[in-house]
Formats: C-alpha cells, structure tokens, sequence
C-alpha cells in the first residue's frame, strides 16, 4: 500500500511538471510569434504617451495632472492598439483561410491545370524535366502535399491562416500598456520638476533598448534604429510641448 501511494504521488509530480511546462512553452511561443507586434507596441505606447505627458507637463500645476492625463490616455491607447492588431490578424487570417479553401477547391476541379502549373513553377526553378515529374508525381500521391506546395510558393500565404488574433491582441495590449506607462508613473511618485526629469531619463532609456531591439530583430544596424526612435520620440515630445504651451497659454 505504502508503494502504491509513493508511485502515485510520482506519477502526479511528474503530471503536474509536464503540464507546467507545455504551459509555459505555450506561452514562450506564444511570445516569439508575437516579438514583432511585442516591439511594435511598445515604441507607440512610450512614444505616443511621452509626447503627451510631456505636453501636459508642459502647463500643469501638479503631477496629478499629469498623472490623470497619462495614465487615462495610456489605458486608451493600449485597447485601441489590442482592438486594431485582433481586428488586423483577424482580417488577415480570414483572407488566408479564403484563399487555402479556394486553392483546394481548385485542386479537386481542375487537377491537370494545377499540375501543369506546379510543373512549369519547376521548370522555371531550374529542374529538368524528368526530376520536375518526378516531384510533381511525389507532391500528387501525398496527401495534402500539392496544396501546402500551392500554398507556400503560389499564394505565400506562411503562417497567416494559423495565427491566433487574441494571442497577438493580447500581447499587444500588455505590451503598450507596459511601455506608455514608463513615462507616466514618475508622476505618480515625485513633484512636478523631479517627476519630469525622471520621466526623461526612463523613457530614454526604454526607446534606446526599443531601437536596439527592433535592429537585432529586423538584422539591421542598431545604432541607426535606436537614433531612428529617439529622433521619434523626441519629435513627439515637441509636438507635445508646443501645443500644451500653447494651449495652456489660451487658457491661462
């Protein structure tokens, strides 16, 4: 008895680890296919809201201000970015799914007429003759292969058919969320003058690691996309500081 409650309380263990896991590899995965909308977010989250905290800091009395104006425009921002990217790989997917279901019903009608086209796609590619047959005929007896074949190099679909729109919503979402929040929470803490100086500092900071993360991703130079989104957000913190001069000296 005491063996049999020792196996069963490994087997459960061991259960509950490999759950742990698939669930923290779905989420891991769920991240790496969301890395470009990751990164996207967040440079409109910091730089929209920046340009914005620092205009309103520009004519405020207190950083409560500031605070209300930010965290409210933050909170805004973060589920118009989560409705426009559901609605955005939604569209997409859908489009993708249309074009699979005709493609198929293509492949069923008209199989010659495919077939032909494939050939001639491996011709073209620099096959011979012999070996274009020879892999149309292997395409054509596997199940699914001629479609998938069509799919990849006549519709260059990729992945869209299969991408989940709340997955990328979401991550969206957090990330803006995050990323508008770093130049709004200093007001939150300090007076007025520190907190916008502080807010600089931070909000310079994200934007650096932000440019040098969108070179690493896109294999591009990262000086030139961290001094791309610095010039950004600096512009929008002038666009920022002259209307709220301006308005604030209307109102004033």
């Amino acid at each position: 008895m005491g063996l049999y409650m020792k196996d069963k309380a490994e087997m459960t263990s061991t259960t509950g680890q490999v759950q742990s896991k698939s669930f923290t590899q779905t989420i891991w995965q769920s991240f790496t296919a969301s890395l470009g909308a990751i990164v996207f977010g967040m440079e409109d989250g910091t730089v929209s809201i920046f340009g914005l905290v620092f205009g309103v800091a520009a004519s405020a009395t207190s950083s409560h201000l500031v605070l209300l104006a930010g965290a409210t425009g933050a909170i805004s921002a973060a589920v118009s970015m989560m409705a426009g990217t559901y609605l955005d790989v939604s569209t997409e997917r859908d489009r993708a799914q249309s074009a699979i279901a005709t493609k198929q019903l293509e492949i069923e009608q008209m199989p010659q007429q495919v077939a032909q086209e494939v050939r001639d796609q491996l011709l073209t590619a620099g096959l011979t003759q012999q070996d274009a047959e020879t892999v149309l005929t292997i395409l054509q007896r596997t199940p699914d292969a001629l479609l998938k074949d069509e799919t990849a190099f006549n519709l260059q679909i990729g992945t869209s058919a299969n991408q989940n729109p709340w997955v990328q919503s979401i991550w969206m979402f957090i990330a803006d969320l995050f990323a508008a929040f770093v130049p709004v929470l200093p007001f939150a803490f300090l007076p007025l003058g520190s907190a916008r100086t502080v807010s600089l500092i931070v909000t310079a900071l994200l934007l650096l690691l932000l440019g040098i993360g969108r070179g690493i991703i896109g294999h591009k130079n990262v000086l030139v996309t961290a001094l791309q989104t610095l010039a950004i957000a600096a512009a929008a913190a002038a666009a920022g500081l002259i209307v709220g001069s301006l308005v604030g000296g209307q109102i004033s």
